[in-house]
């Protein structure tokens, strides 16, 4: 795992903007709070002008005064200072959904980009959803087949923007059916653990330890002890076997050592008897 950074929520998407809004209302509280200033990033979307709109609407109902948003549509606007600046006076950054491979190829390598992990660095929280919560890790999927059987051509990969490390990332998982695409990723990356987050869902992720919240449910596959895999023996569009894979489901209330590789049932009762041992 990476060294320590500030706070990240990972949305599997079609978060709740209506309602009660838990998801987002813990990434303004991870933020600053009342004091937060959140910056929305929309460069995932084609849409940005109404996609803006929509998450400003939505901050400032659940008390955020200071909300702004940024879009890029060449990757120029990515190196100017202005832009850095806006990243730098954040307390909150937040992706929208769209397409992660737009958030990589004009984001990626840029002041913006420097600009983004030196704010992580510093403590700040950092979100996503959808393509946002995609493109969180140093390698994504980037499209792929669902429904289906794992094969290495359900699937395409590349390189994320590299805010979390060890891990591969679906959204909207469930709701889709994306288990096959996922055990394909980590057929072909098991040193990667994979992340499938359903919508409505997010994990929270602090140091090494991820938080399950949300309606649904996040899936982490681990073929990190897989005892036998035919991935060097059949072709791209053959179907995989894969023996002593560990899938774990969790929803809300449990989370997940990532470092350890080690569910955790009870989040409450790890954190109180963490905090008690880290007093001792």
């Amino acid at each position: 795992m990476a060294g320590h950074t500030g706070p990240l929520v990972i949305v599997g998407g079609a978060e709740d903007k209506k309602g009660e809004c838990k998801i987002l209302r813990r990434l303004v509280e991870l933020g600053g709070g009342k004091s937060a200033r959140v910056l929305v990033i929309t460069v995932a979307t084609e849409l940005p002008v109404e996609v803006g709109m929509d998450y400003i609407e939505v901050f400032e109902r659940i008390g955020v005064e200071d909300v702004r948003t940024f879009d890029v549509s060449k990757r120029d606007a990515a190196n100017l200072e202005s832009a850095v600046k806006m990243i730098g006076n954040a307390t909150c950054i937040y992706f929208t959904g769209g397409d992660q491979l737009r958030i990589t190829k004009l984001l990626g390598g840029t002041r913006v980009d420097a600009a983004l992990h030196d704010a992580a660095h510093r403590g700040v929280t950092l979100g996503g959803t959808s393509a946002g919560a995609s493109m969180m890790s140093s390698t994504m999927i980037v499209e792929g087949e669902a429904e289906t059987n794992p094969r290495v051509s359900i699937v395409d990969m590349a390189p994320g923007m590299e805010f979390l490390d060890g891990v591969v990332i679906d959204q909207h998982f469930a709701q889709r059916g994306r288990l096959g695409r996922l055990l394909s990723a980590v057929a072909q990356y098991p040193h990667h653990l994979g992340l499938g987050i359903d919508e409505n869902t997010a994990v929270v992720v602090q140091d090494h330890v991820i938080e399950v919240i949300g309606q649904g449910a996040v899936s982490i596959v681990d073929a990190g002890s897989v005892t036998y895999s035919n991935l060097d023996q059949v072709g791209r569009d053959e179907s995989l076997a894969l023996c002593g894979v560990k899938l774990h489901t969790l929803p809300e209330g449990c989370g997940f050592d990532l470092r350890d590789r080690n569910p955790i049932p009870d989040f409450k009762e790890w954190v109180r008897k963490h905090n008690k041992e880290l007093s001792s």
